[in-house]
């Protein structure tokens, strides 16, 4: 069963260190996969609710990376599973 909205899980889109890493600017980047600056902006802060495999598979490429190292899933621990234990 999918997590709830504010449940604690989040995606983690780690590409400013990718970038950083390889010395490269998101503008450079967005001219090397052909994709717009707003929409990498948008897919860097953690804000796109998706991705296709094609603009997976050209970051990918271009930073020579996996998509693992670009994308990462943390749980915040926000106490929800204290208080089903306390009740």
């Amino acid at each position: 069963m999918p997590p709830e909205p504010g449940e604690g899980t989040a995606i983690v889109v780690r590409l400013d260190d990718l970038l950083h890493a390889r010395r490269m600017t998101l503008t450079e980047l967005a001219e090397r996969i052909g994709i717009t600056l707003a929409n990498l902006s948008i897919l860097k802060t953690g804000k796109a609710k998706a991705i296709r495999f094609s603009t997976l598979e050209a970051i990918c490429r271009e930073l020579d990376c996996q998509p693992g190292d670009l994308l990462g899933y943390e749980r915040e621990d926000t106490g929800r599973e204290e208080t089903r234990r306390e009740a």
